[in-house]
């Protein structure tokens, strides 16, 4: 439908994750041979979406593969291969998956059972899988790119082709995973296209084939990515090549007849990682770039290496360039924060968005003169109303049966952010400089929890911080800001809040 443009206040507010919760159910495969008891839908028991990931096994590894006809209304051929290592005795394995057509499965080479139970595809090995062996699991399945209208994500339409919002909880509507930010992983993903169209994915180049009328692109990570941030462009696109900082080699991936229009705001990226390397320490990835589809998401999103932006943010008129800039900070900065750094659950998420919107607000003030305090005051006031309405930042409420926000809430965004404020207000902005790099360096790579947080702001500080961040983690009110005892949260008596 046509993009209304909104004021950058409420665009901020309103941009993100459109999700719904409800389970849908997948229209995949028929097992090969009946299991002696039927399959049951398991999950690792996150407090927001109970029913994702699986236990029993750590993966190392996917390699994807897509055959996309040219017409983006058709499902793409695939094969997922999954490496991982075996944590306890399994006589089953559950995948996350649904949305697709399983035609058939292997484990180690051999053909095993499958069926399918709620939103898992559920397989059986020839034998039981012990304990600290390694596996290989191959799916040779579909990927339907057209969502259903409950379940949006996955697979995003685009004017020239396909472009992925796997996020929060929908990679598995793409391919067979273990969908949950906890269970990283290194990805290879192979696109075979016909002729005339790019495709473009997380990572490195590793190679091009071209074979008749079609060409396979080939990328790899060289770092582990959550399930959630893979990204995969297919379309009439042209990849724009720079450097960045230390030598980063920097791609860019546009529809080819807006590149001209597109090239000042992408010329633009240099320098941002430049300040964000300042404030997080080095980059932590291989490559970095912007990919601008061609599809109003109502989002951007922080894809491991190759961010998703809707291309109108940067051609419609009615964004000021300072918040355009903004949103771009805002995506950069998760890769060191969400993508780098990821949270253990999604109850942590406030770890990623609280970051992202204080650098986004950070950059703001010390690019565009927008003072960072008086967005903070205006969360202050703000923020009782998103504790009551969405949680606290820490504890956020489960996403609701039929929301379009899901977990992607105030709360999560500028509630978080003015915890990151409070903070440096208690503890002093040289000190909460040193947490930032800290955090970034010693989880590279990784997952962490708010407590890891809170007892690396202790050890930074010196002093136990405990009961002063969990106030502003879990309380239901706000506690009082630290330098401002003036602040007061809309609607109390005194109303400078607002």
């Amino acid at each position: 439908m046509p993009h209304t443009p909104q004021p950058p206040a409420r665009r901020a507010r309103g941009r993100r994750r459109l999700r719904a919760a409800a389970l849908l159910v997948p229209a995949v495969c028929v097992a090969l041979t009946a299991a002696s008891a039927p399959p049951v839908p398991l999950g690792i028991g996150d407090r927001l979406y109970p029913y994702l990931g699986n236990p029993g096994y750590d993966v190392t590894d996917y390699d994807l593969s897509f055959t996309y006809s040219g017409d983006n209304g058709r499902p793409l051929g695939a094969v997922t291969v999954i490496d991982a290592r075996v944590t306890e005795r399994l006589d089953r394995l559950n995948l996350d998956f649904a949305h697709g057509t399983v035609d058939s499965v292997e484990v180690d080479g051999a053909p095993a059972a499958f069926a399918t139970a709620g939103e898992d595809l559920v397989v059986t090995p020839r034998e039981p899988l012990d304990a600290g062996r390694r596996t290989r699991i191959t799916v040779r399945h579909t990927s339907d790119p057209v969502s259903s209208e409950d379940r949006p994500g996955g697979w995003v339409r685009t004017a020239d082709g396909l472009a992925m919002a796997n996020q929060a909880d929908v990679a598995h509507l793409v391919f067979p995973c273990n969908d949950h930010p906890s269970d990283k992983a290194r990805f290879t993903i192979r696109i075979t296209a016909p002729d005339g169209l790019t495709a473009v994915a997380n990572g490195l180049p590793a190679g091009v084939r071209r074979s008749g009328t079609t060409t396979t692109w080939t990328y790899r990570t060289r770092h582990p990515m959550a399930t959630e941030l893979a990204q995969v462009s297919i379309g009439r696109s042209t990849v724009v090549r720079r450097t960045g900082p230390h030598g980063l080699p920097l791609r860019d991936v546009v529809p080819t007849e807006h590149r001209e229009a597109l090239e000042p705001w992408l010329a633009r990226t240099p320098g941002q990682i430049a300040w964000m390397e300042e404030k997080a320490g080095r980059f932590p990835f291989e490559t970095y770039g912007l990919l601008m589809a061609d599809a109003t998401t109502g989002y951007e999103l922080e894809t491991q290496t190759l961010s998703l932006f809707e291309r109108e943010l940067f051609t419609e008129p009615a964004y000021p360039q300072w918040y355009v800039e903004s949103l771009m900070v805002h995506e950069l900065s998760h890769q060191w924060f969400g993508d780098s750094v990821t949270p253990r659950s999604w109850s942590d998420l406030w770890l990623s968005e609280g970051h992202a919107t204080w650098y986004e607000a950070l950059y703001a003030e010390e690019t565009a003169g927008r003072p960072l305090e008086t967005r903070m005051r205006a969360a202050y006031g703000a923020s009782d109303g998103w504790r009551a309405t969405g949680g606290p930042p820490a504890a956020p409420e489960p996403p609701r049966s039929g929301s379009k926000i899901g977990i992607f809430r105030g709360n999560v965004y500028d509630g978080a952010a003015l915890v990151l404020y409070a903070l440096r207000q208690e503890i002093g902005a040289p000190a909460f400089e040193r947490l930032e790099r800290a955090w970034t360096a010693r989880h590279r790579d990784s997952t962490a929890t708010t407590a890891d947080f809170v007892r690396l702001a202790s050890a930074t500080a010196g002093r136990d911080l405990e009961g002063f961040l969990r106030d502003w983690l879990h309380g239901e009110r706000t506690p009082p800001m630290p330098g401002h005892p003036d602040w007061r949260p809309a609607g109390a008596a005194d109303d400078g809040g607002k």
